[in-house]
């Protein structure tokens, strides 16, 4: 079994237990796709797989109306994407992706909780030689597909890594950044259902940390993930 999905199952974000929290994350995310790419969910792929991914969160149409139409209005918030990069306490890493309309407000939120643990808010990319960033599709398997044989046919257009999980009946494909839009078309093209499509941060190695060390550890995520500003925390801790 590959790093990423090792990676993948080792990290469950408690955020994503709050449904509450599921649509205001993704709500941010259709906001700036919509006014990256245009409201068209035919010619904007990005804001295609996100309305498929609310649709399986259960988000309602309205919520989704309401983000695109934020993006053209005026006096909506200007949420921008930011990655913030710090050492947490024992040297773990930390990548934290925000979507924020006040960078002044995230900033020293993020700052303020890595001091309060132990930890140091870093420069921007200092930290991200000790990740690969991937994108990362989630996909219904078809009947009769192997996966192997996938694999294979999806070299090509940028896929290093595919695991199927037994528990959800779904298959996770891990590709290079850049191959995003090429592995998205061919995905569409070949009928398959796309459950989501994001970009992780998957470390290339792991820390170990002690039972009391996580605790404290724990505690510092567990702040990230109550910022409504945080979309997700990527770390090295084993």
């Amino acid at each position: 079994m590959g790093r990423a999905f090792e990676y993948r199952k080792a990290t469950k974000l408690k955020r994503w237990g709050n449904m509450a929290k599921v649509f205001t994350k993704l709500g941010k995310q259709i906001t700036i796709a919509t006014r990256e790419g245009g409201s068209d969910p035919d010619l904007n792929p990005r804001l295609r797989v996100l309305i498929q991914q609310s649709r399986k969160e259960n988000m309602p149409k309205e919520n989704v109306d309401r983000a695109i139409k934020r993006a053209t209005s005026k006096d909506a918030a200007d949420y921008k994407e930011i990655i913030y990069e710090g050492y947490g306490p024992y040297g773990i890493a930390i990548v934290i992706e925000t979507a924020t309309d006040n960078n002044m407000r995230t900033v020293a939120n993020v700052r303020s909780y890595f001091n309060k643990y132990g930890g140091s808010l870093g420069t921007s990319g200092s930290l991200q030689f000790l990740f690969d960033r991937k994108c990362v599709f989630k996909i219904t398997p078809k009947e009769g597909v192997d996966l192997e044989e996938l694999e294979l046919e999806l070299i090509d257009y940028g896929v290093d890594e595919i695991e199927y999980d037994d528990e959800e009946n779904v298959v996770f494909i891990y590709g290079e950044f850049q191959s995003y839009s090429a592995i998205q078309k061919h995905l569409e093209e070949n009928g398959y259902e796309i459950h989501s499509a994001q970009f992780e941060w998957i470390p290339n190695d792991y820390k170990e940390a002690t039972d009391e060390q996580r605790v404290t550890l724990e505690k510092l995520l567990e702040k990230f993930e109550e910022d409504e500003d945080v979309q997700n925390i990527f770390h090295n801790m084993k």
